[in-house]
């Protein structure tokens, strides 16, 4: 279990000091015994030079006994050894009853130095003594030996250490509550800096509050705050250049992607994913498992082992086929490598370039009818049928219908000209439903009589009118019931309805035609598209007709729409907002 901060400082503090008390105690214990020691052989050779003043009678033992006594009342033993260790004398004791003294280590070293010194328990007092021996006269083998008891010493060193202790305790019990307040204010203000650095490390910056005390902590915790200011600001601006960024990335409409040298992706935008058909959450996958288009895969794997920059205009068939121009480019950060890849949709652009070809195509095969029969009818007078009554009168009426045909196609093409160019002069103001309907009707049951058609109209007369040009809305819905008339079988059925659809005024016409395969309905608004070219040709079509009408509705704000059914009809719905 980790010691929080505050323990280990207290005991620390703590055992330092139990440490520097011990240590005391011991040094001043021996110094003091060393005093005492020093003190005890300085009375000993007090006591020796007496002994040496008064000379010790050793030819008579009962005087040499009196004389040992004598001296001891000093509170020295006296002993008085011979040479071979016998005890003369002793102050104490009955030198009879004491034991040879040769051994003793005093002993010994006066005999051989003149002089002894020893501290050491006695068997024969049992206590522990200071001895000092010499030998008297010098020149003879006679030792004097005085000693003192440790027990005084002992006894005053033990006051003293007892004193020291009590001292040390109460030094002890007052710098150990200093230690532990320091201890716990220095933890407390090293916790909160702990607790600051979580809370940057979270994302709050909020400062830290200011200490009084000028210290390290303090100079450290205004470090810290300035540090949390600066991070504070750097990442806000991280932060708003990441969000910048990835708004201009995710806003446009060019497919962006950064893969890794592991061929993971690191980014994406949302064109990316739409472009490849993968899901919204792509990013960290391998490219192999979103790119199915195995010529982009090669491409951006030839960019990441070569590091060059390449391009390619590729088709992705997903569920509807598009084109893209794709530039991949290697990036190089650190150590790591990679590849940023741009896919720019083209497939307006090459839609554009098809409806371009085809209609130049179509122009000129639509200009070449009615120009060769033009011109062939016309060398065919020149050549001497013009004096034939009967044909050139039929010739110069295929002349004038073909020329007729030309106008109209002429005609319908500068108008599809000004209304994409947005020049298409038109008076807008709000025009009733029925303004609309009813000529255009009237016009379409000329046309039905002699098929025998049967136009139905249903217009309630409660509908909104519809904000727009009436003559070019008259237009639209002459071009829908022309068509209806035109491809609808003879005793079919016709039928003109208007109804209102929240802010929307729907005019639909239905018919029992032949009907428009599924797969055309997308084109026939596209221009010169027809779903039978020869009949559309000999009723004198152009097929600029419904691209007109779908250009005028969108002109309003509106749009056109259609269903059909081979063999069972078509429907088409003109979507206009109310006025």
């Amino acid at each position: 279990m980790r010691l929080r901060l505050f323990w280990k400082l207290a005991l620390t503090y703590l055992l330092l000091l139990v440490l520097v008390l011990l240590a005391v105690d011991v040094y001043t214990a021996r110094a003091l015994r060393r005093d005492y020691l020093r003190a005890a052989y300085e009375q000993l050779d007090s006591l020796a030079r007496l002994a040496v003043a008064q000379p010790p009678p050793f030819e008579n033992p009962a005087a040499l006994g009196a004389w040992a006594a004598r001296l001891g009342r000093s509170g020295a033993r006296v002993t008085v050894v011979a040479a071979d260790g016998a005890v003369l004398a002793d102050s104490e004791h009955d030198p009879a009853t004491m034991e040879n003294h040769a051994g003793r280590p005093e002993i010994r070293q006066a005999l051989a130095q003149a002089e002894g010194r020893a501290v050491r328990y006695s068997d024969t007092v049992n206590r522990e003594l200071v001895y000092l021996a010499f030998r008297y006269p010098r020149d003879q083998q006679t030792v004097i030996r005085l000693a003192l008891r440790l027990a005084e010493i002992d006894a005053a060193l033990a006051d003293f250490r007892w004193r020291l202790w009590t001292a040390s305790l109460v030094v002890l019990f007052l710098a150990g509550g200093l230690s532990l307040l320091f201890s716990h204010s220095l933890a407390r203000r090293i916790e909160r800096l702990k607790e600051f650095s979580r809370r940057v490390a979270g994302g709050d910056f909020r400062p830290l509050p200011a200490e009084g005390a000028g210290d390290e902590l303090a100079e450290l915790a205004r470090a810290l705050n300035e540090t949390a200011q600066q991070l504070e600001h750097t990442i806000g601006s991280l932060t708003e250049e990441r969000n910048r960024s990835a708004a201009i990335l995710g806003s446009m409409v060019e497919g962006v992607a950064v893969i890794a040298a592991d061929e993971r992706l690191v980014f994406c935008n949302q064109a990316f994913c739409r472009a490849v058909a993968a899901a919204a959450s792509c990013e960290g996958r391998r490219v192999a498992e979103i790119i199915r288009e195995a010529e982009l895969l090669a491409l951006v794997r030839r960019v990441l082992a070569r590091g060059e920059e390449a391009r390619a205009e590729i088709e992705v068939r997903a569920e509807a086929p598009r084109s893209f121009m794709v530039t991949a480019a290697p990036i190089r950060a650190d150590a790591s490598t990679g590849a940023v890849l741009v896919l720019h949709d083209i497939s307006e652009l090459r839609r554009l370039e098809r409806v371009r070809r085809d209609f130049v195509a179509n122009v000129s095969h639509e200009f070449k009818t009615p120009l060769t029969a033009i011109q062939g009818f016309a060398e065919t007078l020149l050549g001497g049928a013009l004096d034939d009554p009967k044909n050139s009168r039929r010739f110069l009426e295929i002349i004038r219908e073909h020329a007729a045909r030309l106008g109209r196609l002429t005609d319908d093409l500068m108008k599809l000209s000004l209304i994409e160019a947005g020049k298409l002069e038109m008076e807008f103001r709000a025009v009733p439903v029925a303004d609309v309907v009813n000529p255009c009707v009237e016009t379409a049951r000329l046309r039905a009589a002699p098929k025998q058609l049967t136009l139905v109209v249903e217009v309630p007369g409660d509908l909104p009118p519809v904000r727009g040009d009436a003559r070019r809305l008259q237009e639209v819905l002459q071009n829908l019931l022309d068509n209806a008339v035109q491809y609808t079988p003879a005793g079919g059925r016709i039928r003109v309805q208007a109804e209102r659809r929240e802010a929307e005024v729907v005019i639909a016409v239905s018919d029992t035609g032949i009907g428009i395969p599924h797969a055309e309905q997308e084109r026939i608004f596209e221009r010169f598209y027809r779903v039978d070219a020869a009949r559309s040709r000999e009723v004198g079509g152009t097929g600029l007709g419904l691209s007109i009408a779908k250009h005028l509705v969108e002109a309003h704000g509106g749009r056109l729409s259609v269903e059909s059914e081979v063999g069972r009809g078509s429907t088409f719905r003109v979507f206009l907002p109310a006025a």
